[in-house]
């Protein structure tokens, strides 16, 4: 009964939203979310299990699609789940962090409906809530070009996702009151690679092909180095932006961030190394796995390849590296854009963003400040705390006193740190200029839900106006997370044209969940579902929104 009425109540919100489109698939997806043990560093511990599994299924789509994820909640606590890079243009309803959704209670379920709406490339998932990322519940995500729609490189003979992230032995729930209590986190204890510590994992390749690997940095503190031993990599892919094409012996990935490099069997038949390693730690954790020709005629030989270490200015250079790919028909459409009053897309999914005028420009700054004893994070003084009730819901309803608008500032105020549900408004289809500061010692990685953003700059020092004539205002790359290195800014520009609710948070899961985040509300008066899909058939509701009525089936 439980499974025709959830079909049901699918069917009638993809009319609802105008998703039933004969030419964009659908894809269903049942999640149940258990715990169940794991030994990832040779220690038994508490995992968070999709379908069994950790990491959890991967979901190999085709831009366009319709994903239909029903996610069932075995835990005995609440659980959400995100979708890191997935823009869910005009439908933050569907995000997934505590600012935009009610948590799904133990026993109770929630269906997520998203389209992967003109994407391609990678990404992944992850649960959002407490610490419960350090328990794993993460997967890979795949968009893949239909055949029609040409990608700038020949198809690979394989296509591999590589998760790889810091981890701790300790229990989520431990991390999470080592937080609670106003302290650091440990350093990490091991690095994984798809949900294993160094030799679990064999890739298997043939001599003279070429593999796609879908690198992405799943971790919760700390910044790595990827590598091939004996092998060069082509840079193809960051997060949905198809790349100029530069050979890197290794790769710098930062929190939250995901690469994808072609890599051409090109070596003696034989094994090599496979190579993750910290950055800018002391000190170094690495883990390996075994990329394998499948004409081998020996196992892997000497040490695996050293990386990097501290060197910033080398990650610093490789970063600035990384640009978008022009191409003539892009050229044709950059001259086509010339009298555009705004950013407008090209067939690549980018925009000819250095022509756009700035309407406004925001300055965010990190810092650590220690709040009633205890040690927390924020951005522009403001440590982050969560509402009773969703901000999306409390939006909707219009529900006074959860948050308030302007309570955080655009630029740094210098102060000490205070705690509040920071809200920043923000106006839909204005051309924005951020620019984030890091005065501290340690590297950053922030992430922007529901937009790409255009990465102009990154310098060490203060940044001043003066910086803008360094500007890359031709082909920088586009993404949605970036890394700030120590005492450095980064500088984005961002059209604002997705309306909701959307959050902006650090990478770093401690800082994100001790207050370095906040949220953007991009605002329409137009109330259309040109600009924003309508509250879902079905929405959870909690805090200050239960009771509340959405719409009928």
């Amino acid at each position: 009964m439980r499974s025709l009425w959830w079909s049901l109540l699918v069917v009638q919100i993809l009319l609802l939203l105008g998703f039933s489109n004969g030419e964009s698939p659908y894809r269903w997806y049942n999640w149940n979310i258990t715990y169940g043990d794991i030994y990832p560093l040779g220690v038994k511990q508490q995992g968070i299990l999709i379908n069994g599994q950790f990491p959890g299924p991967q979901i190999d789509s085709v831009t366009n699609d319709n994903l239909i994820i029903n996610v069932f909640n075995s835990l005995d606590e609440p659980f959400l789940l995100s979708w890191n890079g997935i823009q869910q243009r005009r439908n933050s309803w569907q995000d997934g962090v505590y600012g935009t959704n009610c948590p799904i209670p133990p026993g109770q379920n929630f269906t997520y409906v998203l389209q992967v709406k003109d994407q391609i490339g990678s990404f992944f998932y992850f649960p959002s809530l407490a610490m419960h990322k350090a328990a794993g519940g993460y997967g890979g995500i795949i968009i893949r070009s239909r055949p029609l729609i040409p990608v700038p490189f020949p198809p690979p003979t394989g296509d591999y996702t590589i998760l790889i992230g810091d981890w701790f032995k300790q229990n989520h729930t431990d991390l999470k009151a080592i937080l609670d209590g106003g302290n650091d986190l440990p350093f990490p204890d091991g690095l994984l690679l798809n949900g294993r510590g160094s030799n679990g994992l064999t890739f298997t390749v043939d001599q003279g092909r070429t593999y796609r690997f879908r690198i992405s940095n799943v971790g919760l503190t700390t910044a790595i180095n990827f590598r091939i031993q004996g092998h060069k990599m082509v840079l193809v892919e960051v997060e949905g932006t198809h790349t100029l094409q530069n050979t890197y012996e290794s790769l710098d990935i930062h929190l939250g961030q995901s690469y994808s490099v072609l890599v051409t069997m090109d070596q003696p038949g034989q094994d090599y190394y496979i190579v993750a390693s910290t950055r800018f730690t002391s000190p170094v954790l690495t883990a390996t796995s075994i990329l394998h020709y499948s004409n081998s005629a020996g196992g892997v030989s000497g040490p695996p390849p050293g990386g990097p270490t501290i060197e910033i200015d080398w990650s610093l250079n490789q970063a600035r590296s990384v640009r978008y790919i022009m191409n003539l028909f892009a050229e044709m459409k950059v001259r086509q854009n010339l009298t555009a009053s705004g950013p407008r897309p090209n067939p690549q999914g980018s925009y000819h963003y250095g022509l756009v005028n700035t309407t406004r420009t925001i300055r965010l700054a990190n810092s650590a400040p220690m709040i009633n004893g205890k040690k927390r994070y924020a951005v522009n003084s403001v440590s982050f705390i969560p509402a009773d009730t969703p901000l999306k819901l409390a939006d909707y309803f219009k529900i006074p006193g959860v948050f308030n608008l302007g309570s955080i500032q655009d630029y740094p105020t210098g102060g000490g740190g205070y705690l509040q549900t920071s809200v920043m408004a923000a106006d839909f289809r204005a051309y924005v200029e951020i620019v984030f500061e890091n005065p501290e010692d340690t590297v950053q990685s922030w992430h922007i839900d529901g937009h790409i953003f255009f990465v102009v700059g990154m310098d060490g020092g203060q940044w001043s106006a003066a910086s803008r004539l360094n500007y890359n205002l031709r082909d920088g790359i586009s993404r949605c997370t970036i890394q700030v290195y120590p005492r450095s800014w980064t500088a984005l520009y961002m059209p604002l044209d997705n309306v909701g609710m959307w959050n902006i948070r650090s990478e770093n899961w401690a800082r994100q969940y001790l207050g370095q985040q906040f949220y953007f509300r991009v605002y329409s008066p137009v109330n259309s579902w040109r600009d924003e899909y309508p509250i879902p058939i079905g929405a959870l509701l909690c805090g200050r929104a239960s009771g509340r009525k959405t719409r009928p089936l």
